[in-house]
C-alpha cells in the first residue's frame, strides 16, 4: 500500500524521541466520507457518505460493492448538513440493530434504529426504521452528528448549538434545548427511549436527555475503550478549537459555550464567570497551527504501536495536520497533508483509521518508531507476556534500565539491569495494559506488558 510520511517531532510521552505518522492509504473511490464505525466484530469498518450511503470496507482493504445501507431520499444535503454519524449497539451480533443521525428533509436532526437485514450481514432493512428522536435545527450549521455507545451501554448524542454564529438564542447555556448538549439515551427498555435516572436533570428543571452542555458543535467525540474517559472535539468560533475530557465520564459538566470559546471569555452576557465551568483539557488557535475547525478522534490503544499508548489523535479540517495529545495535554502536530481530515475511525482491536473527505480516501494510522520495539531485538526479551507478579528480562549488552509506564504515562518501575538475566517485581502493579521502555547504548526499545 502507497504510503505518505508525516514527521511529527512529537515528545513521546513516554520518552524525549523522535515519533513519525505514517499513513498508508488503506481504501479509496469514497464520496465525501463522514463516519466510520465497526460492528464489534473483526473484519470489517462501516463508512458513512454524507449524501446518506453507508459502505462497507473490509479490514484487508477492499470495499464491498453492496450498499449497506441508503437513506439519501430522507436527507437533506448541502454544507454540514446530510447524514452524520452511525453506531452499532453492543449487541448488535444478536440483535442487528444500528443507529444513524442525520437532518431531514426540514433540515433537522433525526436519531433513527434500524436493523439488518435478515439472513444478510451485508445489507440493511430499510423497512426496519423507527424514529427515537427529532430535534429542531434553527439554521443549517453546527449539527454535530456523532453518535457513540459509551461503556455504560447508553447512546451518546453529540449536538451543536444549532447555528448561525455566536450562539445567538445561548443554546449551549440552556437547559431546556438539545442543542449545544451532550446527550445520553437508554435505547434497550421502552420504546423508543428512555433517560437514564443518573442524567443529571432527570425530574428537576432541564431536559432529561442532557448529560453535559455549553457545546459549540462536537465534530466527533469517543470513548477511550481502557478506562471509558470520554473526548471530545469541539468546534471554536473565531480562533480557539478546544479538547474536552471527562475522567471517568462524570455527569452535568458545563464546557462553557458562549460564556468561553476555550480558555478565553467570548459573551459574559448571562455567565457567571465562577468557577462552575470545565476547562478545555487542551486548546489550540488558528494563529499558531492555520486551523479552523478540529476534527476528533481517539486515544491510541491498539498492540501494534507502544509510542502512541495512551494518547489523543485528533486532526484539524483545514491544516490537514493531525494533531498529538500527551497525557499532560501538549500538542504536537505532523506536517501538513491533503485531503481535509473528516473522520477517524477505530477497529474492534483500537487500530486507527483517518478518512479525507474530499479525495475519498481511508488512511490506516502506523507509527514508524514500532521498529524499535520488539522482544528479540538482539538486545534484549521479555517473559512472559501476560504476566503476573514477575517478569524475566535477559539483557545481551551491559548497562541499561528498565522504566514501566501506565497508560496515562506514569512511571510505576524504574530499574538498573545487568547483562544475563534480571527479575523485575510487578506484584504491585494492577491488572492492565502497561508500556516497557529498555534504554540502552544502542538506543530505546519499548514493548506493551499486559499484566493479569
Amino acid at each position: 500500500m502507497k504510503k505518505l510520511l508525516l514527521s511529527a517531532l512529537a515528545l513521546c510521552s513516554y520518552a524525549a524521541v523522535a515519533q513519525t505518522i505514517v499513513l498508508e492509504t488503506f481504501a479509496t473511490g469514497f464520496t465525501n466520507p463522514v463516519d466510520i464505525a465497526h460492528p464489534h466484530d473483526d473484519g470489517r469498518l462501516f463508512v458513512v457518505q454524507q449524501e446518506g450511503i453507508v459502505k462497507i470496507l473490509n479490514t484487508n482493504g477492499t470495499t464491498n460493492t453492496t450498499v449497506f445501507l441508503d437513506v439519501s431520499s430522507l436527507i437533506s444535503t448541502g454544507g454540514e448538513r446530510g447524514m452524520l454519524g452511525l453506531a452499532f449497539h453492543p449487541d448488535y451480533a444478536e440483535n442487528g440493530y444500528f443507529y444513524i443521525n442525520y437532518t431531514n428533509l426540514a433540515g433537522n436532526t433525526v436519531i433513527a434504529r434500524y436493523t439488518r437485514t435478515t439472513g444478510n450481514e451485508n445489507t440493511a432493512d430499510p423497512a426496519s426504521a423507527e424514529i427515537l428522536l427529532t430535534i429542531n435545527q434553527p439554521f443549517e450549521n453546527h449539527n454535530g452528528g456523532c453518535l457513540r455507545f459509551g461503556p455504560d451501554g447508553y447512546l451518546y448524542i453529540g449536538m451543536g448549538d444549532g447555528g448561525s454564529g455566536g450562539d445567538p438564542d445561548n443554546n449551549g447555556q440552556s437547559l431546556n434545548t438539545l442543542l449545544g448538549k451532550m446527550l445520553r439515551i437508554d435505547v434497550n427498555g421502552t420504546a423508543p427511549y428512555t433517560s437514564p435516572a443518573g442524567n443529571p436533570y432527570v425530574g428537576i428543571n432541564g431536559a432529561d436527555e442532557i448529560w453535559a452542555y455549553g457545546l459549540r458543535n462536537p465534530w466527533k467525540f469517543s470513548f477511550n475503550r481502557l478506562n471509558g474517559d470520554l473526548w471530545i472535539a469541539d468546534v471554536g468560533q473565531e480562533n480557539i478549537e478546544e479538547i474536552n475530557k471527562s475522567v471517568g465520564n462524570e455527569a452535568g459538566l458545563n464546557y462553557g459555550w458562549r460564556c468561553f470559546e476555550g480558555t478565553d471569555v467570548y459573551n459574559s452576557d448571562g455567565c457567571s464567570l465562577v468557577d462552575m465551568y470545565t476547562p478545555p483539557f487542551a486548546e489550540y488557535t488558528h494563529d499558531d497551527t492555520s486551523g479552523c475547525s478540529i476534527t476528533g478522534g481517539y486515544v491510541y490503544t491498539g498492540n501494534n504501536y507502544p509510542a502512541l499508548q495512551g494518547k489523543y489523535l485528533f486532526a484539524d479540517y483545514c491544516n490537514n495536520k493531525i494533531g498529538i495529545a500527551n497525557p499532560d495535554g501538549v500538542l504536537t502536530y505532523t506536517e501538513a497533508f491533503s485531503g481535509n481530515f473528516s473522520t477517524f475511525g477505530e477497529d474492534k482491536d483500537g487500530e486507527l483509521y483517518i478518512a479525507g473527505k474530499n479525495n475519498g480516501t481511508i488512511y490506516k494510522i502506523t507509527d514508524s518508531t514500532a521498529g524499535l520495539t520488539g522482544f528479540n531485538n538482539g538486545i534484549y526479551s521479555l517473559y512472559p507476556n501476560p504476566a503476573g507478579n514477575q517478569v524475566f528480562i535477559y539483557l545481551a549488552t551491559d548497562g541499561a534500565t528498565i522504566t514501566v509506564f501506565d497508560i496515562s504515562g506514569k512511571q510505576v518501575i524504574n530499574q538498573q539491569l545487568l547483562h544475563g538475566n534480571n527479575q523485575i517485581t510487578t506484584a504491585q502493579l494492577s491488572p492492565g495494559i502497561y508500556i516497557t521502555e529498555v534504554r540502552h547504548a544502542n538506543g530505546i526499545a519499548r514493548q506493551k506488558l499486559v499484566i493479569n
